[in-house]
């Protein structure tokens, strides 16, 4: 049977709590976020925020629900029968849907009705609307209802002037939406964990700006390759934002870090890259830097070289996968779509020493360290070249 639905019902995401004026200028950029990315997709949508949801109308509900449940802000978005808020049309739109299904008669299923608005603008309360659309889905399915644990539930809200029918919902990642929480340069190489992180701020409402250092002879153009597809692939999650990359010449400082210290080289390497992070983010007016390294994950990233390592920056250094086990990490990858790219050989692992340091002190660190390495480190930051996908 034809798909019935005719528009999408968006739900925001961590904001609920907020004042009204801080929550209707998140509502305001949740729209502006779905608008943008439906206008590649699905030219012919119209994006609404007539209160407190989002509503899509479109002939491809289902498609622009895919598409809006990617984006930061959004709890969840639900394809959506769209009619007049009378028991009779609510009646009928979910007998479409149940017709439609496919529902299996071995499926049991719940109702779950909101009615807002005064009580007599309607006639009927939410337990009316859940007993005759329960009874609806009775007839047309022979399926058995289960309240507690259901395998279907079809969702009725009913506002003053339309109400909204759906039997399917999209899980969106919820947070912030993108733009609220200011700017970040975050440390990007094109691994598994970088792409990561910079999705986790995006979600928390960052601008998450991301800086890719080149090494020069320890990199290469399969390694820069990388690193820009998989950064594309979280840029579209935030269509709105200017998320090109800055691309930093590390080349030389790179080549001084490996001439000069042994057992330090890495985290000598860390600390001019947070350097240049923090180059980029003063022309960006980004608040911190960030980057994709867990506790304990590497030898640069125990708990005393990441106290050394953040002592070359001056602003925060945001580090959302700290906590991490390594397979969840990749977990997200594969969620996020950037596992495949991240994970091509790309030959670029010649920088590390035979024996790492792994227990650093800061004095020890500034003895093998070359000298002025943080300040030029900086300014290759400063002069980064703004890329492109």
């Amino acid at each position: 049977m034809t798909d019935p639905t005719n528009a999408v019902l968006i739900g925001h995401g961590d904001f609920g709590t907020k004042s009204s004026g801080v929550r209707a200028r998140m509502a305001e950029r949740v729209a502006g976020a779905v608008d943008a990315a439906l206008d590649a997709d699905l030219a012919e949508a119209t994006v609404e925020r007539p209160w407190s949801r989002v509503v899509v109308r479109t002939g491809r509900p289902k498609a622009a629900a895919r598409v809006a449940a990617a984006l930061p802000g959004i709890a969840f978005a639900r394809p959506a029968v769209a009619v007049d808020p009378e028991m009779a049309a609510i009646r009928r739109a979910v007998r479409r849907l149940a017709e439609a299904g496919p529902h299996d008669p071995s499926e049991t299923y719940a109702v779950d009705s909101d009615r807002i608005g005064p009580a007599e603008v309607h006639g009927f309360s939410s337990r009316d609307i859940d007993v005759e659309a329960g009874r609806v889905v009775g007839e047309v399915t022979g399926a058995s209802v289960d309240l507690d644990d259901p395998d279907r539930t079809y969702r009725i809200e009913v506002r003053e002037r339309e109400a909204f029918v759906s039997a399917i919902r999209l899980e969106g990642p919820g947070g912030l939406p993108v733009g609220t929480q200011g700017r970040v340069a975050v440390l990007v190489s094109g691994g598994l964990d970088s792409p990561v992180a910079m999705w986790r701020l995006l979600r928390r409402g960052c601008v998450a700006i991301p800086v890719y250092v080149d090494l020069g002879e320890y990199g290469g153009a399969d390694h820069r390759a990388r690193a820009l597809e998989v950064t594309r692939t979280v840029a579209e999650r935030a269509p709105r934002a200017d998320l090109r990359p800055r691309m930093v010449d590390g080349g030389g400082f790179v080549d001084r870090v490996v001439e000069t210290a042994e057992h330090t080289r890495m985290l000598s390497l860390r600390r001019a890259m947070l350097a240049a992070a923090e180059g980029v983010a003063e022309t960006v007016d980004a608040h911190s830097v960030a980057t994709g390294e867990a506790l304990g994950q590497k030898s640069s990233q125990t708990g005393w070289n990441v106290a050394v390592t953040d002592a070359a920056v001056s602003v925060p250094v945001h580090r959302p996968l700290l906590t991490e086990d390594k397979p969840d990490i990749v977990a997200a990858a594969r969620e996020l779509g950037t596992y495949t790219d991240a994970t091509l050989p790309v030959g670029c692992d010649r920088i590390a020493p035979a024996h790492p340091e792994t227990n650093a002190t800061l004095d020890g660190v500034l003895a093998a360290e070359p000298d002025g390495l943080l300040d030029t480190a900086r300014e290759a930051g400063r002069s980064a070249e703004l890329g492109s996908f």
